[in-house]
């Protein structure tokens, strides 16, 4: 009878031996080339199609915490950059973000802002006046005491003026959620403990290009433990050696799928609400709304 050798020689081991490394390599290589692609950019809202003739918006898909176009990635450390993307995983993530439709706040008990996040559309009320308008166009319609407002010159400056108070004022409600923005710089400036002692890390955020006001600098801390907003100091110009404020940012609430803080140390927002429908009129019918929120 014939016996085979079943044993594995000295060659055929070395020949798998080869064969195994060279699969491990292309392993390798493959999980390295997904690892170093940069994160997929926002996607904007896009309008899917419903009932014949209407459409219907839906929410963009985002991957992670891409910068926006413009970021100031390779003027910013890396550390700020990782320290912005957990505020952003702290407070519902960018899906929970952009998810978001509609917000609406009364800026310190005062001015109602409600903002279309999607479209752009603004509802803006300060005193006898409000202003219909679309933040992307600047271009809108104004009521004063209910009547309104037929001079081309007076409309063009109400939109303006509410254009800009919608800058300041939604910078203090959404600021968290900008710290990646389109011509934001992001650097890392250590730890430090926030005026009512809370252990944070220091980012400091310059602009360039950007808003109304982008000779403007600002420093936020950042709890070292909950990942949450919790001061902040405004510097007018960006050279300037002292700030013109530092103020907390203190009961952060949930609000859908997002966080915000409405109290700043004395002054608060009012009447904050976050929602997924809203009637049409609310941006194309200067009457009252029929819409509620906690006071």
């Amino acid at each position: 009878m014939t016996r085979f050798n079943t044993r594995p020689t000295r060659a055929r081991l070395s020949r798998l031996a080869f064969r195994f490394s060279r699969v491990l390599l292309c392993m390798c290589a493959v999980t390295y080339t997904l690892q170093c692609q940069p994160p997929p950019a926002a996607v904007a809202p896009v309008e899917a199609p419903t009932a014949v003739g209407s459409t219907q918006m839906i929410a963009p898909v985002v991957v992670g915490n891409p910068m926006a176009p413009g970021f100031d990635l390779s003027g910013s450390d890396h550390r700020a950059v990782e320290i912005a993307d957990r505020v952003m995983a702290r407070l519902g993530g960018r899906e929970g973000w952009e998810h978001t439709r509609y917000l609406t706040w009364r800026f310190f008990g005062k001015r109602r802002h409600v903002w279309d996040k999607w479209t752009g559309d603004l509802r803006f009320e300060a005193g006898d006046r409000t202003v219909l308008m679309n933040l992307n166009d600047r271009t809108g319609r104004s009521w004063r005491s209910g009547l309104l407002v037929e001079d081309p010159d007076t409309v063009a400056a109400d939109v303006d003026g509410a254009y800009r108070a919608w800058i300041k004022d939604s910078y203090w409600l959404v600021m968290p959620y900008k710290l990646k923005d389109s011509g934001v710089t992001l650097r890392y400036k250590g730890q430090d403990m926030t005026e009512e002692g809370i252990p944070a890390h220091v980012l400091d955020l310059t602009f360039q290009d950007v808003g109304v006001t982008p000779q403007n600098r600002y420093q936020v801390w950042v709890d070292i433990h909950e990942s949450l907003v919790r001061q902040w100091s405004f510097y007018r110009q960006a050279d300037d050696s002292e700030p013109r404020f530092v103020r907390p940012w203190q009961d952060w609430q949930s609000y859908g799928r997002i966080w915000l803080a409405s109290d700043f140390g004395g002054r608060r927002h009012s009447e904050v609400g976050v929602f997924d429908d809203l009637p049409a009129s609310v941006f194309d019918n200067p009457g009252p709304t029929s819409f509620r929120v906690d006071p």
